[in-house]
Protein backbone atom coordinates (compact mmCIF):
# COMPACT_ATOMS: atom_id res chain seq x y z
CA UNK A 1 0.00 0.00 0.00
CA UNK A 2 3.00 2.40 0.92
CA UNK A 3 4.37 1.90 -2.20
CA UNK A 4 1.65 2.73 -4.22
CA UNK A 5 1.26 5.63 -2.51
CA UNK A 6 4.29 6.98 -2.95
CA UNK A 7 4.46 5.75 -6.74
CA UNK A 8 1.59 8.06 -7.24
CA UNK A 9 2.52 11.04 -5.16
CA UNK A 10 6.34 11.01 -7.46
CA UNK A 11 3.67 10.85 -10.73
CA UNK A 12 1.90 14.02 -9.04
CA UNK A 13 4.72 15.60 -8.30
CA UNK A 14 6.08 15.23 -11.70
CA UNK A 15 3.09 16.61 -13.07
CA UNK A 16 2.93 19.63 -10.89
CA UNK A 17 6.34 20.46 -11.76
CA UNK A 18 5.82 20.43 -15.55
CA UNK A 19 3.26 22.36 -15.12
CA UNK A 20 4.55 24.91 -12.81
CA UNK A 21 7.29 25.11 -15.44
CA UNK A 22 5.96 25.65 -17.95
CA UNK A 23 3.77 28.09 -16.14
CA UNK A 24 6.43 30.46 -15.51
CA UNK A 25 7.87 30.28 -18.33
CA UNK A 26 5.44 31.28 -20.89
CA UNK A 27 4.89 33.84 -18.06
CA UNK A 28 8.09 34.77 -18.60
CA UNK A 29 7.72 35.29 -22.31
CA UNK A 30 4.76 37.19 -21.76
CA UNK A 31 6.22 39.96 -19.86
CA UNK A 32 9.88 39.66 -22.07
CA UNK A 33 7.51 40.35 -25.09
CA UNK A 34 5.50 43.39 -23.50
CA UNK A 35 9.11 44.82 -21.97
CA UNK A 36 10.16 44.89 -25.61
CA UNK A 37 6.77 46.28 -27.15
CA UNK A 38 7.07 49.26 -24.75
CA UNK A 39 11.24 49.80 -25.05
CA UNK A 40 12.19 48.10 -28.49
CA UNK A 41 15.82 49.64 -28.23
CA UNK A 42 16.22 47.45 -25.48
CA UNK A 43 15.27 44.50 -27.42
CA UNK A 44 18.70 42.52 -27.17
CA UNK A 45 18.95 42.71 -23.08
CA UNK A 46 15.43 41.73 -22.48
CA UNK A 47 15.80 38.69 -24.58
CA UNK A 48 19.07 37.66 -23.20
CA UNK A 49 17.73 37.85 -19.74
CA UNK A 50 14.82 36.09 -20.51
CA UNK A 51 16.30 33.09 -22.58
CA UNK A 52 18.51 32.86 -19.37
CA UNK A 53 15.71 32.87 -16.98
CA UNK A 54 14.24 30.21 -19.06
CA UNK A 55 16.98 28.05 -19.11
CA UNK A 56 17.20 28.13 -15.35
CA UNK A 57 13.84 27.15 -14.51
CA UNK A 58 13.91 24.25 -16.77
CA UNK A 59 16.97 23.34 -15.20
CA UNK A 60 15.12 23.07 -11.95
CA UNK A 61 12.40 21.60 -13.31
CA UNK A 62 14.75 18.86 -14.87
CA UNK A 63 15.95 18.09 -11.69
CA UNK A 64 12.53 18.17 -9.99
CA UNK A 65 11.48 15.51 -12.47
CA UNK A 66 14.73 13.36 -11.72
CA UNK A 67 14.15 13.08 -8.68
CA UNK A 68 10.13 12.28 -9.09
CA UNK A 69 11.31 9.53 -11.17
CA UNK A 70 13.68 8.08 -9.40
CA UNK A 71 11.64 8.08 -6.69
CA UNK A 72 9.35 6.21 -8.69
CA UNK A 73 11.40 3.21 -9.90
CA UNK A 74 13.50 2.50 -6.61
CA UNK A 75 12.00 0.04 -4.66
CA UNK A 76 11.61 0.78 -1.07
CA UNK A 77 12.77 -1.10 1.79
Amino acid sequence: MALAVSKAAAAIGAGIVVIGAGLGISKIGSNAMDAIARQPQAAGDIRSGMILSAALIEGVALIAVIVCMLSYFVQQG
